[in-house]
C-alpha cells in the first residue's frame, strides 16, 4: 500500500496500485490515464481481431467457429508462400 497524489485536487491519498482507487477527498479516480490507456488498448485488441478474413463471433455455432478457424488457418498459409514466392523472385535477379 502507498500514497498517490490526485491529479484532480492535488491531495495525497492512499492507493493500492489499482486503477479503480479513488481520493479520498474529491473521490475521482487516481488513475485517469492508466484506465484511458486500457480503453485504448482493448478498442486496438477488437479491432486488430475483426481484421482476419473470417471474423468469429461470440454468437457463432461451434461448426462454423471451426470452419471459420480453418479458413483463417488457410488464408495465413497460402499468404505466408506467396509472401515467400515474392520473396524469392525479388532476391534472384540480385
Amino acid at each position: 500500500m502507498g500514497q498517490k497524489k490526485c491529479p484532480h485536487c492535488q491531495q495525497w491519498s492512499d492507493w493500492n496500485q489499482d486503477i479503480e482507487d479513488t481520493c479520498e477527498h474529491c473521490g475521482k479516480k487516481l488513475s485517469l490515464m492508466e484506465i484511458q490507456r486500457n480503453q485504448k488498448r482493448e478498442e486496438e485488441r477488437i479491432a486488430n481481431e475483426q481484421k482476419w478474413m473470417f471474423y468469429i463471433q461470440k454468437s457463432d455455432p461451434p461448426f462454423m467457429v471451426f470452419l471459420k478457424k480453418a479458413g483463417n488457418l488457410f488464408y495465413t498459409v497460402f499468404m505466408a508462400i506467396m509472401t515467400f514466392l515474392l520473396w524469392l523472385i525479388a532476391a534472384l535477379p540480385g
